[in-house]
């Protein structure tokens, strides 16, 4: 895939994140496609990438993921993120949040996500739930 399909692809993910429709998350993956994100177990086939990507979305009915930037190389690029939202799900805290992540991707020959291996500050996550996001100045 060239860096400019891959881009549209990889704007498309992002906006999929942020719609509340888990499906669409995982209709970038391949059929058996993956998604490992910090040290959980991996999410393997898409009915699976649905739970996970509905357990953030549920988490955070306002979520936003924004594409930061894409490195690409052949069939592997990184996608580098920031997800912003409020935790008003059940049990939620109620504490917004803005962190960044990273997710390496394997993309297969017909242009999904064969493998996707993403990483984020979990300590920082964690804090942000409890105190929420850092506040820039003005």
């Amino acid at each position: 895939m060239n860096t400019v399909k891959m881009t549209e692809f990889a704007t498309r993910y992002a906006a999929a994140w942020g719609s509340q429709n888990a499906a669409s998350v995982a209709a970038h993956f391949a059929e058996q496609g993956s998604l490992k994100i910090n040290d959980a177990a991996p999410a393997i086939g898409r009915t699976a990438i649905t739970a996970s990507a509905q357990s953030f979305m549920t988490a955070f009915p306002d979520m936003v993921v924004s594409m930061d930037s894409l490195s690409v190389e052949g069939n592997h690029a990184i996608f580098h993120w920031t997800l912003t939202g409020t935790n008003t799900g059940p049990s939620g805290t109620g504490k917004a949040v803005r962190f960044s992540g990273r997710e390496e991707w394997t993309i297969d020959a017909d242009g999904h996500i064969e493998k996707s291996l993403g990483h984020y500050d979990a300590a920082e996550y964690a804090r942000q739930l409890q105190h929420g996001a850092p506040t820039v100045a003005k």
